[in-house]
């Protein structure tokens, strides 16, 4: 028999903790042991009264998510805008050194002095720049060398065929493209919203280069229809290079894939230049040409194509394609600053509507990525 009543008691628990006069541990068995050790593990603002609307850990968790996938896609549609903006240089800074060797020469000596500033940063700072597999030389050296190459004869023989203000009209109908093709090669969506945007922006490109006071500046030394054929071909040769940097910069670096592509380009320019008789000179032929080259080299050769494979790293090619033209309205700009040239009213409209649909794509591209 118990005394003093302790019989109707409930038996009293053991502490949980070491009882430090005995050296005795709690038993593992015991569900109290159990339950101390999963209050312990609760974050204690779940035991806590928590302050009205105030997100639980699990919830901000998922917040965080969504905030740095909309992060990662607003930079990478600020970085199209910076290359657009920075190529918008181009223009301004090639009319000086029309006075001194050809366009074709031009584009081959930006492209040479951005491959060897590459070859140099790799070899200080990158040594692996050039440890590619094969199937990275064959697609991106190869295979985007060609379009490199392709693209400055091609929108050189649309300037000749078109003028200016045509071959820069027509090389903007690859948003359209690079819109339509990134939904064949890339399995991207095609939204009726970024369709609407490319037509948007390739109509505000054409208004905007077609009634300045330059458009006929250039005249047109060829036939129409070559120049039609060259401005779509430089068209084409964008929007392929603008997809195989969405599929190469993610396996290779923006870097990388820029080194092999404007390497691939030098050769292939280096072959072809001279056989279609428009051999580059040996050297810039005065101190004037090579500043005016170094300028387009660290502009729109390093600086743009950094920027532009940054982007297509972050968001699909068609949104990029459509940040980036935002080039003619930096050009005009500088254009209407710099050489005072005028727009008229279609020519203001055309760059409204550039810069609209800039700017409803940023708005629209901040969300979520969409699914395909």
């Amino acid at each position: 028999m118990a005394r003093g009543g302790l019989a109707e008691r409930p038996a009293r628990r053991a502490p949980l903790h070491l009882d430090r006069r005995q050296g005795s541990q709690p038993d593992a068995r015991d569900p109290a042991v159990h339950l101390h050790r999963a209050a312990r593990a609760v974050p204690p603002s779940v035991d806590r009264d928590e302050p009205a609307g105030r997100p639980r850990d699990d919830e901000s968790c998922i917040e965080a998510a969504g905030a740095g996938v909309v992060n990662r896609r607003l930079v990478g549609y600020l970085c199209a805008v910076g290359a657009g903006a920075t190529w918008g240089t181009t223009g301004p800074l090639s009319t000086g050194l029309y006075a001194y060797m050809p366009a074709t020469s031009i584009g081959f000596w930006r492209v040479l002095l951005g491959t060897v500033c590459l070859a140099i940063w790799g070899l200080v700072f990158r040594r692996d720049l050039l440890r590619v597999d094969a199937h990275g030389w064959l697609l991106v050296g190869l295979g985007g060398g060609i379009l490199v190459a392709l693209f400055e004869i091609a929108y050189q023989l649309a300037i000749a065929g078109a003028g200016v203000a045509g071959a820069a009209a027509l090389l903007y109908t690859a948003p359209v493209i690079v819109a339509v093709l990134a939904r064949v090669i890339l399995r991207e969506a095609l939204t009726p919203v970024r369709l609407a945007l490319a037509l948007v922006v390739m109509i505000g490109v054409a208004l905007t280069v077609t009634h300045g006071s330059n458009a006929g500046a250039e005249a047109a030394r060829l036939g129409i229809g070559a120049g039609i054929a060259g401005g779509l071909l430089s068209a084409l040769s964008y929007a392929l290079t603008t997809l195989l940097a969405r599929f190469a910069v993610p396996r290779y670096g923006a870097v990388r894939v820029l080194f092999l592509e404007a390497l691939g380009g030098v050769v292939i320019l280096g072959i072809v230049l001279p056989l279609a008789r428009h051999a580059p000179p040996p050297l810039p032929p005065t101190a004037a040409a090579w500043r005016g080259l170094l300028g387009l080299t660290v502009g729109s050769v390093l600086a743009a194509n950094i920027l532009f494979f940054s982007a297509v790293k972050r968001i699909e090619a068609a949104p990029a394609a459509v940040a980036a033209t935002i080039e003619p309205v930096v050009g005009t700009l500088l254009a209407l600053a710099l050489f005072a040239q005028r727009l008229t009213a279609l020519g203001w409209l055309g760059l409204l509507l550039v810069v609209g649909g800039v700017a409803a794509g940023y708005l629209k591209e901040g969300a979520p990525e969409p699914t395909a």
